[in-house]
């Protein structure tokens, strides 16, 4: 069984990731939904009280069915961001706007307990992660350093990596002194780019390119030579905005180019000289929620890697950044860097022919489990709180049933086995509870229930001596 290690990541912070191959990707490991009489599920959940939040990681036996309690049980933490199971450790990845985030591991210990790592560190912002090999990667795009500065004063963007090495228990950064990781003019269009995910399938990363306009120093570069005539009003002249939404004076924020897709295909974990892969048959390859991209560049059991865009430009201000493309997916062949002549409109097997999705993971086979709007995206605050599942092969979407009603929110990882795949749901009034969904027919069922507030993350793990 492939798993991957995006497909446990299914936040609702950032256009992120998951994890499931069965020790290289990013679902959460091996083990069938009752595990395999070694291991234990594992759920982070959130406990909120009447004057206090509390967080607590509990074990169970099963997904599939029972009832787990936090009261008096499980290992109280300080909560993540996002929670990655990779290879049997489990990560508390945390992410504060603008700094730095706190870091540290668990493991299921030999008394099948959860039990914190001695280490515990800070890294870098992050807007996107995944993992190759031994190392869990974060990433986003930021400032490059003083040296490169340009005669304006205005630093080139520039990917900033961090590696966190599950089994040795250390972090360490990309050298971005030299300008190798510069994002400025990624796609030849002057443009900078964030990447969205990472996903290893053979020695190679995957990863959605997601342009973000001019920076300062693009806009400036060479009098403005990357400013397409017609556009030299979207450049900003002050500073506004606020949160995710800030910006500078001198920057033209949001792509002027929305009707394409760009794949960066990297040969190894050292992010450095990728092929780029390009279609016109869809927009941007990312979901978005604030400064986090969630990954939608996936690989299918037998490699083949699938792109999904959620056609978020749709949503912008300006008629020029809007795409025209609609929610949909192509593909990269196994072996290849380059899309072949594969399509599916997915917008238009949705009510209405007019709604996109929130996020997607792999499902197993060439299934993918997706997170639908309740709405268009261009309509005033879409509800992402139905499921679908997404036949590759027949290029066929099925809205899930069986859920409950009044879903809330719809949970951040997700676990294939067995035809089925599951994931959290938070229902109004009710407890959350593990959902398994019949890839085949689509069909919900009912799991495991927990006395929570919230489930952020599951997956399963096995003892680490």
């Amino acid at each position: 069984m492939k798993t991957s290690l995006w497909r446990i990541m299914a936040s609702a912070m950032i256009p992120a990731v998951v994890f499931t191959a069965c020790s290289e990707n990013d679902e959460p490991g091996d083990g069938s939904a009752s595990g395999d009489g070694n291991g234990k599920f594992v759920f982070a959940t959130t406990v909120q009280g009447s004057n206090a939040t509390s967080y607590v990681l509990l074990t169970g036996e099963s997904l599939d069915n029972g009832n787990l309690s936090t009261v008096n049980n499980g290992l109280l933490n300080d909560g993540a961001t996002q929670w990655v199971f990779y290879k049997d450790f489990l990560y508390a990845l945390t992410y504060n706007q603008g700094n730095a985030g706190t870091t540290r591991s668990y493991i299921l210990n030999g008394n099948g307990a959860m039990q914190a790592r001695d280490m515990e560190y800070r890294i870098s912002r992050f807007s996107s992660y995944g993992a190759y090999k031994n190392d869990i990667i974060t990433m986003s795009t930021g400032d490059g350093p003083d040296n490169l500065t340009d005669s304006h004063g205005y630093k080139p963007k520039t990917l900033l990596v961090t590696y966190l090495d599950v089994y040795n228990e250390t972090s360490r950064a990309n050298d971005t002194s030299t300008g190798a990781y510069s994002m400025e003019n990624f796609l030849g269009n002057g443009e900078y780019v964030t990447l969205a995910g990472a996903e290893q399938s053979g020695s190679k990363l995957y990863c959605g390119a997601v342009p973000m306009g001019l920076s300062q120093y693009g806009a400036a570069y060479d009098n403005g030579k990357w400013i397409r005539p017609g556009y030299e009003n979207l450049v900003h002249t002050e500073a506004g905005g606020s949160g995710s939404g800030a910006y500078k004076a001198g920057e033209l924020v949001g792509t002027q180019y929305p009707d394409e897709c760009w794949v960066a295909i990297y040969d190894n974990e050292n992010m450095l000289n990728p092929v780029l892969a390009r279609t016109d048959k869809i927009s941007t390859p990312c979901g978005r929620y604030r400064s986090q991209y969630y990954q939608t560049v996936w690989a299918a059991e037998n490699g083949d890697i699938y792109v999904f865009s959620a056609s978020y430009a749709k949503t912008m201000t300006d008629i020029r950044q809007k795409t025209s493309l609609p929610a949909g997916v192509c593909r990269i062949p196994a072996g290849s860097t380059q899309f072949d002549d594969y399509y599916c409109n997915i917008e238009a097997q949705t009510p209405g022919g007019n709604r996109s999705f929130m996020r997607c993971w792999p499902a197993g086979g060439d299934s993918f489990l997706m997170i639908m709007y309740d709405r268009p995206l261009t309509e005033s605050n879409p509800a992402a709180t139905e499921l679908a599942i997404f036949d590759a092969s027949s290029k066929k979407l099925t809205y899930v049933t069986g859920m409950p009603d009044d879903v809330t929110s719809i949970g951040k990882t997700v676990y294939s086995q067995n035809g089925k795949v599951y994931i959290p749901v938070n229902v109004e009034n009710e407890q959350p509870a593990i959902y398994a969904i019949n890839t085949a027919t689509a069909q919900a069922v009912k799991g495991v229930t927990i006395a929570a507030t919230d489930i952020t993350g599951f997956g399963y793990m096995t003892p680490v001596k």
